[in-house]
């Protein structure tokens, strides 16, 4: 198989410390051509962006996520604007709300997530945004700015970025959809207790799908709890075409071409 991205890989991980070459030659071996890594607080985010410099076909996103937001300092915002300007930056992310963990205040999550969609304004680039028992205020707050984006003019406002594993309702897929976002889809579509996941896919339209794998974590059936990794995006492929009851290599052909046009790299 052929023509295939995993839009959200945490490579820069200390998972991948021994043997990350290796890995990305799977990668590359089982057909990838690009491969996005998220930063997750400054540090993972320059990280992310060193791995983007060691390969053509490898891109970032910088960005805090809301786990990390007691990382936030005063500077954190003027740090991420100088990062978002390196070429190989295509998004803001990982960011957004997280009310399972709750590992930081929800009002500083909420505070962080609004002064990082106003950058990706700034900056003109999509977002990846993580969602995790959140959805109400999640989409409240990315349907504003868009909107917002759309009446500004924003060359963005028609790929404001992408609600990245998805495993929410169908209403609320729909509700991101409708404010242009895509739908990340992860190694959970493949697991047996899923159905409502694949229900939820077989209603969604193909244009606004992405695959992602989250490596390390999320691992697809047959690897299910071992270390994930890029060249497993290919079962979540696999799965999503059984879903849809299309070929393969059309699934792998339109996620891709909706990735490329997302992060425009």
């Amino acid at each position: 198989m052929s023509f295939l991205v995993d839009t959200h890989c945490h490579l820069d991980f200390n998972s991948f410390d021994e043997d990350r070459s290796q890995v990305l030659e799977r990668a590359w071996e089982n057909g990838l051509e690009r491969i996005l890594v998220p930063g997750i607080n400054l540090a993972s985010s320059q990280a992310a962006l060193r791995l983007a410099e060691s390969s053509d076909q490898i891109y970032a996103a910088v960005g805090v996520h809301p786990n990390d937001a007691l990382s936030w300092g005063d500077d954190t915002l003027d740090q991420l604007r100088l990062l978002a300007d390196h070429p190989k930056a295509v998004a803001i992310g990982e960011i957004g709300l997280d009310y399972f963990r709750d590992r930081a205040p929800r009002d500083l999550q909420t505070r962080i997530f609004r002064e990082q969609l106003s950058l990706a304004s700034e900056v003109n680039l999509p977002v990846v945004i993580h969602n995790r028992e959140a959805s109400e205020d999640v989409i409240k707050i990315l349907s504003d700015w868009q909107i917002n984006l759309v009446a500004k003019g924003s060359s963005i406002g028609d790929r404001p970025g992408v609600l990245h594993s998805f495993s929410d309702t169908l209403i609320v897929a729909e509700q991101g959809i409708a404010h242009n976002f895509y739908i990340g889809i992860t190694g959970p579509v493949t697991f047996n207790s899923a159905e409502n996941l694949r229900k939820t896919v077989s209603a969604l339209p193909i244009g606004r799908l992405l695959i992602e794998t989250d490596a390390p974590f999320l691992t697809p059936h047959p690897f299910r709890g071992k270390r994930n990794e890029p060249a497993y995006v290919r079962f979540v492929a696999e799965r999503i075409a059984e879903v849809l009851e299309l070929p393969v290599e059309t699934v792998a052909t339109m996620t891709t071409s909706n990735a490329n046009y997302l992060f425009n790299w």
